[in-house]
């Protein structure tokens, strides 16, 4: 059965950037390295350009699993950053699902490493909470397409929106005249076929 129309509201959206890691990343193959980094910065400068609360956690960086990448710290240093001491599933740590609460907000948005696990185990916890779900899946990495589509299915099917980045910053920016420059500077920086269409518009613009 189909739902209604449940739309992003920049007043009710928090991010979860989970288990980003330097060494997790390593085994993101169903996107390029390069293409993988751009659309994780893409969100988080979504993120930042809408003033979206955004929360940090990471899975046994003591191991492994290595720090979170210095480029999400860098973009929030005054976020909630929780050092998962050993949970796999984030939402098992009380610390992180406290910080989430505190911002009384309901649509979550999230991505991580591997999304089979990071993502999906929180996503499917967050729903049987009650909270709206959006995971942004070319910011969400894993092994392999196969995983990929298998984890994407799972979460689907518990009520999970899918999404990419820039459908994410579309709907919470809802209409170019809220700003056209900001939009387009944000959408340009990561999207380099996208600067030609703000090329165009600023020499008619200048006319």
């Amino acid at each position: 059965m189909s739902k209604p129309y449940n739309r992003l509201d920049k007043n009710d959206a928090v991010v979860l950037l989970i288990d980003h890691q330097a060494g997790l990343i390593s085994l993101v193959q169903d996107f390029t390295p390069s293409d993988f980094k751009n659309n994780v910065l893409a969100l988080a400068n979504s993120a930042k350009f809408f003033g979206l609360p955004t929360i940090l956690t990471t899975s046994f960086e003591q191991g492994p699993n290595g720090p979170l990448v210095p480029e999400l710290v860098e973009l929030f240093p005054e976020a909630p950053y929780i050092a998962r001491p050993g949970q796999i599933n984030a939402w098992d740590n009380e610390d992180f699902v406290a910080a989430i609460k505190a911002t009384g907000r309901k649509q979550l948005i999230i991505a991580g490493v591997v999304t089979d696990v990071c993502v999906t185990f929180p996503a499917l916890a967050a729903i049987a909470e009650g909270f709206d779900v959006f995971v942004v899946t070319d910011a969400s990495g894993t092994f392999d397409k196969t995983v990929q589509q298998a984890a994407w299915a799972r979460m689907s099917a518990a009520g999970v929106q899918l999404m990419n980045w820039f459908s994410v910053a579309c709907e919470l920016h809802r209409d170019w005249r809220n700003d056209i420059e900001g939009l387009g500077a944000l959408l340009s920086n990561h999207i380099p076929n996208y600067r030609n269409l703000m090329t165009s518009y600023a020499k008619l613009s200048a006319k």
